[in-house]
C-alpha cells in the first residue's frame, strides 16, 4: 500500500464513522421513543384494570403482551382462580416448588455404601440482554449473609423439604427452560462518572483532587446538589464513611424504617428515577447498611439517574480516606483489566461478577452457544434445599463453659478453591432404587459428581464430634447441624458432604439415598475463578511489597474487592426470588402484595417478592454446589503437593470438644492447629488469639465481640514479634 491509497482510506474511514455515528444517534432516539411508548401501554394497561369486567386475555391481545406480562403489570388482572393464587402464596412463603397433583410414595431408601476412605477427587487443584445496573435489586437479597441467630437446636423446629414428584410432574425437574440461556455478550459495559465523598468530613475524592464540600444537613438532595455542583456529571457517589442513612435512626423502631426514611426525603430539586426501558427495578432499594439511592433531577425525571451507594458494598474501608479508597478502585480495575480486556467496574460486585463471567463463556465447544437455565421447578428445588455458608454456635456442654482459649482460623479466599469443576445441563434423576442398583465404584463416582441428593441421615452409636449433614428447621437460622448420637433426619445435601459423612476417618454415618440430581461435570466457573485468583494474587502481594503505605493500604482494599466480586457474583447465580423495593405516592392505591416499609409525608415504601425472573444468567445449581464444597472443607479439607496429599485441615481433624463456632468460611476453636499456610486460596489462616480463661459466648453478638479482641490481640503480638 502506497500513501496515496493509505491517505484515501483514511478518508473513507472518516466518512464511515460519521455515517455510524448518525446511525447510532437514530437507534438511541428509536430506543427512547420505543422506550416512552412501551411506558404509555403500561399506564394504559394499569388504567384498564380499573374496569371491573376487564379480562387479562382481552387486554393481553389488545396490547400485544402476553398474559403474563399483563398480570405483572396489573396483577389485579390474575385469571388464575383465588384459591390457586393462595396456594401459590403459601408454597412461595415456604420456599418450596409447587406440589405434584396427586401426593407421590415414599422411595424405597436405599442404603449408600459404607467407604472406608474419602475418595482423593474431594478436593481438586485447582448475545444476551445487556446486563443493567439496576438488577442491583435482585442481587443484595442474594449476597451470602451469616445467619441472624444462632440459637440452640431446640429453639427451632424441623422443616420438611421438597422431593421430587412422580409422573408427568417430576419431569419438569429434569429439564431447562427453553429459550433461555447465558450467552456471551456482544457489546461492552459503560464506565459511569463516579467519586467517592467521605459524609463525615463533606471530604469529595473526585478524579486526581480533594474538595471539601458543605453537606448542610446531609439529606439526599444536598449531597447530590453539593456533589453535582462540584463534578458536574456525576454518576455514582461512594459514601466511604459517615453513614447518612442512620441520621435521626433512634426515632424509627427499626433501622430499615430509618434508611427508606432517609431514602426518600423530600427534595425540590431530585426526584427518585423511575427507569425507562430494560431498567425494570430502577428506584432505591433498602437496606440496613448498603442501601442504593437512585435520583433523577425533578426537572426532568426521565434523564440520566446519580446513584448514592455504599462503599461497605465491595470492602470495609476501615478508617482509610476518599483518596485511598478511590486509589483501591483504580488498582482493582487496573488487575481486572489484566485479565478482561473489556472490564468494567459496575455498581455492585455482584453485577460486576455476573458481568466478568458472562466474558468467559467459550466461544468454542459443546457450551459455546450458551449455559441453558434450569426449569423454574429445578430452581425452585435447588433454592428450598441448596444452603449456603454454615453459621453455628456450639453451646456447652458440647463445649467447656469456660474455654481455655478461643482461636479463630479462616478459609483465605475460600470459595475460589471450589470453582474448578460445576453441574452443567439437564440433571438425571436418581431414584433410590437406580442408586441401589448402581455397584459400589458406581455410586462412589456418582456421589463425586455434581449432584445433588435426598438422603435419611442417622448419627452413628458412639459419635463425639460436631454435626456433618444441614438438617432443615424454621426460623431465621434455616439449616442446624444435628451431632446427637442416633439422632435421624431427612435433608438434602451435595454429593462431596454426603460422601463425606459416608467416608470420613473418624465414624461411618448411616445414609440412605431417597432419590438425587446427577449433572454433567463441567467447569463453567473454573477460567472466570482463575481469572479472579490470579487479580486477588496480584492486588495481595502488591498490598505486602509495595514501598508506599497509602499505596499497600489501597492493594488490600482491592484484594478484597475482589473476593466481593467472587462471593457476591456467585451469590447472584443462585437467583433467589426477587424481592422488589419501591415507593407510591401517598394517597394512591398501592401494587398487591406489598409489605409497607415505612411511610412519609409525601411516599409509601415499600417491597414485594417478585418470584423467579426469566434470568438469563440464573444458575442455582452453581451456586449450590460450590457451598456444599465449601461446607465439607470446614469439616475436612486436604493439602496437596501435585496428586500427593500431604496434610489434612478442618474441623474434623481438631480434637472433639474443641470446636466452638463455625462462620461461613472459618472456624474458632480452644486451642491452636498444626494446619499449614501457604497463602493459598481454600488454606487455613490464624486470625485471632485469644489468651483464656474465656466465658463461652451466649449468642453470636457475644462471639463477634471476642473475636474482635482475639484478633487484636493476635495482631498486638505479631507487630511485638516483628519489632
Amino acid at each position: 500500500m502506497d500513501r496515496k491509497t493509505y491517505t484515501a482510506g483514511l478518508a473513507g474511514l472518516r466518512e464511515l464513522r460519521t455515517e455510524i455515528t448518525a446511525a447510532e444517534k437514530a437507534v438511541a432516539a428509536a430506543q427512547k421513543e420505543l422506550d416512552k411508548l412501551n411506558q404509555q401501554r403500561a399506564r394504559r394497561v394499569a388504567g384498564l384494570a380499573g374496569y371491573e369486567g376487564a379480562q387479562a386475555p382481552a387486554v393481553a391481545k389488545a396490547s400485544g403482551l402476553s398474559v403474563g406480562d399483563v398480570v405483572r403489570i396489573a396483577p389485579l388482572l390474575d385469571p388464575t382462580p383465588a384459591a390457586v393464587r393462595a396456594a401459590k402464596a403459601d408454597d412461595q412463603a415456604a420456599a418450596v416448588p409447587a406440589p405434584a397433583p396427586a401426593p407421590a410414595p415414599e422411595p424405597v431408601a436405599a442404603a449408600a455404601p459404607a467407604l472406608t476412605r474419602p475418595a482423593p477427587v474431594l478436593e481438586h487443584p485447582a448475545p444476551a440482554a445487556p446486563m443493567t445496573e439496576v438488577e442491583d435489586q435482585a442481587v443484595a437479597v442474594e449476597q451470602p449473609v451469616p445467619a441472624a441467630s444462632v440459637a440452640p437446636v431446640a429453639a427451632a423446629g424441623p422443616r420438611e423439604l421438597p422431593t421430587l414428584p412422580e409422573g408427568p410432574a417430576g419431569a419438569r425437574f429434569e429439564a431447562v427452560t427453553t429459550g433461555l440461556v447465558s450467552k456471551r455478550p456482544n457489546f461492552v459495559q459503560q464506565a459511569r462518572a463516579t467519586v467517592f465523598l467521605d459524609a463525615a468530613t463533606g471530604d469529595l475524592a473526585v478524579r486526581d483532587r480533594v474538595v471539601r464540600l458543605d453537606l448542610g444537613a446531609r439529606t439526599p438532595g444536598e449531597i447530590l446538589d453539593a456533589v453535582l455542583a462540584t463534578a458536574p456529571g456525576t454518576e455514582r457517589i461512594y459514601i466511604t464513611a459517615g453513614a447518612p442513612w442512620h441520621d435521626g435512626a433512634e426515632r424509627y423502631s427499626t433501622l430499615k424504617d430509618a434508611v427508606a426514611a432517609w431514602l426518600n426525603t423530600p427534595s425540590e430539586r431530585w426526584t427518585t428515577a423511575v427507569g425507562s426501558g430494560r431498567d425494570k427495578l430502577a428506584g432505591h432499594f433498602v437496606h440496613q447498611r448498603q442501601p442504593v439511592g437512585r435520583y433523577a433531577p425533578a426537572t426532568t425525571p426521565d434523564s440520566a439517574s446519580t446513584e448514592i451507594r455504599s462503599m461497605g458494598e465491595w470492602f470495609d474501608p476501615d478508617g482509610a480516606d476518599v483518596v485511598t479508597c478511590r486509589q483501591a478502585f483504580t488498582l482493582l480495575w487496573q488487575a481486572l483489566r489484566r485479565h478482561w480486556d473489556d472490564a468494567v467496574l459496575m455498581g455492585s460486585p455482584s453485577q460486576t461478577g455476573r458481568d466478568l463471567w458472562s466474558r468467559t463463556i467459550p466461544t468454542t465447544g459443546k457450551w459455546a452457544g450458551g449455559y441453558p437455565v434450569l426449569s423454574e421447578e429445578l430452581r425452585g428445588l435447588l433454592h428450598a434445599t441448596g444452603g449456603q455458608g454454615r453459621t453455628e454456635l456450639i453451646l456447652p456442654p458440647r463445649v467447656p463453659e469456660q474455654l481455655p482459649a478461643l482461636v479463630e482460623y479462616d478459609r483465605t479466599f475460600a470459595y475460589a478453591k471450589h470453582l474448578w469443576k460445576s453441574p452443567v445441563g439437564t440433571p438425571r434423576r436418581i431414584t433410590a432404587a437406580a442408586f441401589a442398583a448402581m455397584t459400589e465404584a458406581e455410586q462412589v463416582k456418582a456421589l463425586m459428581s455434581c449432584s445433588h441428593w435426598n438422603v435419611r441421615v442417622t448419627v452413628p452409636a458412639g459419635w463425639q464430634h460436631v454435626g456433618l449433614l444441614p438438617a432443615p428447621v424454621t426460623g431465621d437460622r434455616a439449616w442446624v447441624y444435628p451431632s446427637e448420637p442416633a439422632s435421624t433426619f431427612t435433608t438434602w445435601a451435595g454429593g462431596a458432604e454426603v460422601h463425606l459423612a459416608l467416608a470420613n476417618h473418624l465414624m461411618p454415618w448411616k445414609v440412605e439415598i431417597l432419590g438425587g440430581l446427577l449433572f454433567e461435570d463441567g467447569k463453567p466457573l473454573d477460567e472466570w475463578g482463575r481469572r479472579l485468583k490470579a487479580a486477588w494474587a496480584d492486588l495481595t502481594n502488591l498490598s505486602h511489597v509495595h514501598g508506599d503505605e497509602r499505596q499497600r493500604q489501597a492493594a488490600y482494599l482491592a484484594s478484597r474487592a475482589v473476593r466481593s466480586v467472587l462471593l457476591f457474583g456467585l451469590g447472584g447465580f443462585a437467583q433467589r426470588p426477587r424481592l422488589v423495593s419501591g415507593t407510591t405516592p401517598v394517597g394512591e392505591a398501592l401494587p398487591a402484595g406489598v409489605e409497607i416499609l415505612g411511610q412519609g409525608d409525601e411516599v409509601v415504601t415499600w417491597q414485594r417478592q417478585a418470584g423467579f425472573s426469566r434470568d438469563p444468567y440464573a444458575h442455582p445449581e452453581w451456586a449450590a454446589y460450590v457451598w456444599s464444597g465449601a461446607r465439607a472443607a470446614l469439616l475436612d479439607m486436604k493439602y496437596r503437593q501435585g496428586k500427593d496429599v500431604i496434610g489434612h485441615a478442618g474441623a474434623l481433624h481438631a480434637k472433639p470438644g474443641t470446636v466452638v463456632y463455625f462462620g461461613t468460611d472459618g472456624i474458632a476453636l480452644t486451642e491452636r492447629q498444626p494446619w499449614p499456610y501457604r497463602g493459598e486460596p481454600g488454606d487455613y489462616l490464624l486470625k485471632g488469639h485469644l489468651t483464656g480463661p474465656v466465658e463461652h459466648p451466649t449468642n453470636q453478638e457475644q462471639y463477634l465481640k471476642l473475636r474482635g479482641l482475639g484478633r487484636a490481640e493476635l495482631a498486638a503480638a505479631e507487630k511485638g514479634a516483628d519489632q
